[in-house]
């Protein structure tokens, strides 16, 4: 039962850094919400309105809190758990629409910050942009990836001045392919049952219409081509990947019962990733006209789409807090700061840690050249800070990333 909470001004509902997994909405009253911008490190703040929630990304992603919460004049909250949260969203159609486009809004922001980083500031077209995809994946020698885009690049940009060295280019990459037997699909799709009670409904027969097949490293959809289409795996993996500075940096990697595109559906733009089939994949292809009805009919659907929103903002914002990091060897520890905060000890006070990532790995992570990352790390194995392993690197007291990252980052305070 949600609980009437009376806050006197001056108030702290909460502190950023908290752990707290209530939700919270304004019945009366001004709170204000204050959290620091990652890139400026300048204070920023929003009033609630009556009738809005908030605390719900990190209640029900169950991450510290990014923000602090303060009563301006004396207010009345309702407190709700977490499950009293899902309730009420699941049964209100307007709610459910409001709050995905909210979130989805905000993930497209990080994501638009970090590509200005990554990109040094260069505006890439989307015709462009599309080029240096397929362009990425021939230089990658991934053939038949390559080939996929070349022909969205094709049905896209029919009469662009690339588009006799893209039909070239798709030529060679096809040909390739056919050698390799890349484009070869046995059923063997890897069957991995929907664990989640709420998504077995999508193993239906009523839901085969909606199934399509990809082959090993066929792209499902392409970063920068327009948003038609939105999925759920149903067997199989999917590997995201996003084009920075001509060359394909791995995202993520999605399992069956994960979603995949839904951002471009919610705010009409384009792609900002592309996803393809590691091994043979089996999905349900889910169209932009039958978006809303889904959803709005399968609330758990939505609810689920909102807690990977909360997830993933979370994650590219911890990203984006290393990319804005000047100096170096700062940069490289927090890579193993949030390595950290990912995949926490079964024993906290344990001082050791051993990550399973590569150097080339860490380089990802701190968007920096890979020689560059290497005499980094060298440094960190001469001090015996860490030691490099083929498959893994083992931090021997990860209070010493710790404390780089607070002594180097102090004069952006």
């Amino acid at each position: 039962m949600p609980k009437v909470m009376q806050y006197n001004k001056g108030s702290i509902i909460y502190f950023a850094g908290d752990r707290d997994d209530r939700v919270f909405i304004l019945q009366k009253g001004c709170v204000i919400i204050s959290t620091t911008d990652i890139e400026t490190n300048l204070p920023v703040t929003e009033q609630i309105k009556n009738g809005e929630f908030f605390g719900v990304k990190s209640a029900l992603g169950h991450f510290p809190r990014e923000e602090t919460a303060t009563v301006l004049i004396d207010s009345v909250c309702l407190s709700l758990t977490v499950q009293e949260f899902e309730t009420i969203f699941s049964s209100n159609k307007t709610l459910i629409l409001k709050m995905l486009r909210v979130f989805s809004n905000q993930l497209r922001k990080v994501h638009t910050q970090i590509e200005e980083i990554l990109n040094k500031g260069k505006n890439i077209n989307r015709q462009s942009g599309l080029l240096g995809v397929a362009q990425a994946f021939f230089h990658d020698e991934k053939w038949l990836s390559c080939a996929d885009v070349c022909l969205r690049y094709l049905k896209y940009y029919p009469n662009s001045a690339d588009e006799n060295a893209v039909k070239k280019m798709f030529v060679t990459a096809d040909a390739r392919a056919k050698q390799s037997q890349s484009l070869a699909f046995d059923d063997g799709t890897e069957n991995v049952s929907l664990n989640d009670k709420s998504l077995k409904v999508f193993e239906l027969p009523a839901f085969a219409r909606f199934a399509k097949k990809y082959s090993p490293g066929q792209v499902i959809i392409s970063e920068f081509e327009p948003g038609e289409s939105f999925y759920l795996i149903q067997k199989g993996t999917v590997q995201l990947v996003k084009c920075v500075n001509g060359q394909n940096k791995n995202l993520d990697i999605l399992k069956p019962g994960e979603f995949f595109g839904e951002m471009a559906i919610l705010d009409n733009s384009p792609r900002s990733a592309t996803c393809l089939a590691v091994g043979n994949v089996q999905c349900l292809e889910f169209n932009k006209s039958n978006f809303e009805l889904l959803i709005t009919g399968n609330p758990q659907i939505a609810l689920n789409i909102l807690k990977l929103f909360c997830k993933r903002i979370y994650d590219q914002k911890r990203r984006f807090k290393i990319l804005v990091i000047q100096d170096t060897q700062a940069r490289i520890a927090d890579v193993f700061c949030m390595l950290d905060e990912m995949n926490p000890p079964a024993n906290p006070n344990e001082k050791q840690r051993r990550f399973n990532v590569t150097i080339q790995d860490v380089a990802h992570w701190a968007a920096l050249p890979i020689a560059k990352t290497t005499d980094e790390i060298n440094r960190f194995m001469s001090s015996r800070k860490i030691e490099v392993f083929e498959n893994n690197i083992i931090v021997n007291n990860i209070a010493d990333m710790k404390r780089i990252v607070d002594t180097r980052t102090t004069s952006r305070q």
